[in-house]
């Protein structure tokens, strides 16, 4: 039980690096692609279609990928779980769903990391940000940064560079901190034996 516990998480997460490498191809809509992308849709489409039929489509933002991904993730958590402990308890159940809803919240904070270094390379570098890409990490990047910047600085302007860094470090400290914590709270609920 335990060994196919421990294929079906692996298979998992092999499945979510397929998707994310999926999810990443769409940003580069005018690039083409040979036989191994295509291999690639047929394998991830059909699942990533079923979670498009959900409202989660707001303007260019498409956040039915991130609810794939949480879902898998949370598969992934039972998986690795029941190959850990090879049981279910109340005190197991309660750690898989915080790590579960761990998982997708780091997830969605290691995103938004990524989208505002996209946004600070895209203005060291000065690039064009009204370009399909770079719009597109622009549009993701705004409203984030505005509200992180909005509680850490209150009223008082200050220079986009400085708003840029703030609101990485910010969610840096967040998703390190936040993430000690849940793997403390994991760890002592797991060991529950109610």
């Amino acid at each position: 039980m335990n060994v196919l516990m421990n294929i079906l998480g692996s298979l998992t997460s092999l499945y979510m690096l397929l998707i994310f490498v999926r999810i990443m191809l769409t940003w580069f809509s005018g690039a083409r692609y040979g036989k191994p992308v295509e291999l690639l849709c047929r394998i991830t489409d059909p699942y990533l279609d079923w979670f498009r039929r959900f409202p989660l489509r707001f303007g260019m933002l498409d956040l039915s990928p991130i609810l794939a991904l949480a879902v898998l993730s949370v598969a992934n958590n039972v998986f690795g779980t029941l190959g850990q402990y090879g049981r279910i308890s109340l005190g197991i159940i309660l750690a898989m769903l915080l790590s579960a809803l761990w998982s997708a919240a780091s997830f969605i904070i290691g995103f938004f990391i990524v989208i505002l270094v996209l946004r600070l390379i895209a203005y060291l570098t000065s690039r064009d940000v009204y370009r399909s890409f770079w719009g597109i990490i622009d549009t993701l990047s705004q409203p984030v940064l505005y509200r992180i910047n909005r509680i850490i600085f209150r009223d008082r302007l200050v220079n986009y560079l400085s708003a840029l860094i703030t609101a990485i470090l910010v969610l840096l400290v967040l998703r390190f901190g936040l993430g000690f914590l849940a793997r403390l709270l994991i760890g002592g609920l797991s060991r529950l034996s109610l």
